[in-house]
C-alpha cells in the first residue's frame, strides 16, 4: 500500500500506475536528508526535492513499514 498526494494505492497494478505517473509527471532532484529506524519494522526517511512542480521545493517524509523484508506500507507526506 502507498499513500501519497491524498490517494491510496493498493495492489501491484495500482502501485505500478502510481509509480509510472510519479516518475513522469515532473522533473526533479531528490536528496536524502535524514533516515532513522523507529522500531523493528518502521523506518522514516526525509528527502528534499527540487523541481518543476508547484512550489519548486519540498521536504517529504517517507514512512516505511516492512514485513518479511518487503515494504508493506509507504506513506509520503510533507
Amino acid at each position: 500500500m502507498v499513500i501519497d498526494d491524498g490517494g491510496t494505492y493498493e495492489g501491484t497494478a495500482a502501485i505500478e500506475g502510481w509509480l509510472d505517473r510519479a516518475a513522469t509527471e515532473f522533473t526533479y532532484t531528490i536528496r536524502l536528508t535524514d533516515a532513522q529506524q523507529t522500531d523493528t519494522t518502521h523506518y522514516l526517511a526525509t528527502h528534499h526535492l527540487e523541481g518543476n512542480f508547484p512550489g519548486g521545493t519540498i521536504d517529504l517524509r517517507y514512512q516505511f513499514t516492512l514485513r518479511d523484508d518487503l515494504i508493506e506500507r509507504l506513506v509520503i507526506e510533507p
